[in-house]
C-alpha cells in the first residue's frame, strides 16, 4: 500500500520520537534534582526548576501536528476485530484530544496566547491523555493475553525446533514491547491524573519524577532502532 500525505507526515512527525525521549529524560531529571536540594541549595533549586520548565516547552513545541497520529492510526489500522477497533478509537481519540489542547497550553504558557486559558487547556489535555491511556492499555493486554496463548499453542506441537523457535522469539519480543507500552502509558496516566485530581501521591516530586523517567525509559526501548 503506498503513503498518502497523511501518512508521510505522521512518519516525518514521529521521527522527533527519539528526541521528545531525551529531552522527557532532561525533565524530570530535573525535577527530581530541584526537589532533592531545594531546601539546602535553593540557588541550584532554582536553576533546575528552569530546566525543567524548558524542558516541558520544548517537548511541547516538538509535539506539533501529533494530534494527526491518533487520526491516521484509526484511518489506516482499526484494527482486526470489532471489540479492538471500538477500544482503539477511544484510545486514540482521547490521545487526539490530549495533543490537540496541549498545543494551546503551549501557546497560553509562552505567552502567544491568553495565560489564563493554561489551566483549563492542562485539564483538558490532561483528561484526553488519562482517557486515551486507559483503552491502550486494555488493547495492549488483550494483545498479552493471545501471544501468551500463542506461545502456548506453539510449545506444544510438532513443527521442527527451529521453526518454532524463530516464532516464539517474534512473539517474545512483541510482549516485551507491548509490556514496555502499558509502563509507560500506566507512568502517563499518574502524570495525568495529578493535574486532572491532585492528590498526596500522584502529585509527590518523587512520584511525577520516577513516573516521567519510567514512561521516557519505556519509550527509548520501544523506539530504539534494531
Amino acid at each position: 500500500m503506498s503513503l498518502d500525505t497523511v501518512d508521510k507526515l505522521v512518519v516525518f512527525l514521529a521521527k522527533r520520537d527519539g528526541i521528545d525521549k531525551l529531552v522527557k529524560t532532561f525533565q524530570y531529571v530535573a525535577k527530581l534534582a530541584c526537589w532533592h536540594v531545594e531546601a539546602t541549595r535553593p540557588d541550584a533549586a532554582e536553576r533546575f526548576k528552569k530546566w525543567e520548565v524548558a524542558s516541558g516547552l520544548s517537548r511541547k513545541a516538538f509535539r506539533t501536528g501529533r494530534s494527526l497520529t491518533g487520526f491516521n492510526a484509526m484511518r489506516r489500522n482499526p484494527g482486526a476485530t470489532p471489540v479492538i477497533r471500538f477500544l482503539a478509537v477511544l484510545a486514540n481519540s482521547g490521545e487526539m484530544v490530549y495533543f490537540f489542547f496541549d498545543h494551546f497550553l503551549w501557546l497560553s504558557r509562552i505567552g502567544t496566547l491568553d495565560p489564563k486559558i493554561a489551566k483549563k487547556m492542562s485539564f483538558i489535555s490532561a483528561f484526553g491523555e488519562s482517557f486515551g491511556y486507559v483503552f491502550f492499555i486494555i488493547i495492549d493486554c488483550i494483545f498479552i493475553r493471545q501471544r501468551l496463548r500463542s506461545l502456548k499453542r506453539l510449545r506444544t506441537n510438532d513443527e521442527p525446533k527451529e521453526e518454532v523457535g524463530g516464532k516464539v522469539s517474534e512473539i517474545q519480543g512483541d510482549i516485551v514491547m507491548r509490556l514496555m507500552g502499558i509502563s509507560a502509558n500506566v507512568a502517563d496516566l499518574i502524570i495525568a491524573l495529578a493535574e486532572i485530581q491532585p492528590n498526596p501521591f500522584c502529585n509527590h516530586t518523587v512520584t511525577l519524577g520516577i513516573s516521567g523517567l519510567v514512561s521516557a525509559w519505556a519509550g527509548w526501548y520501544r523506539n530504539w532502532p534494531s
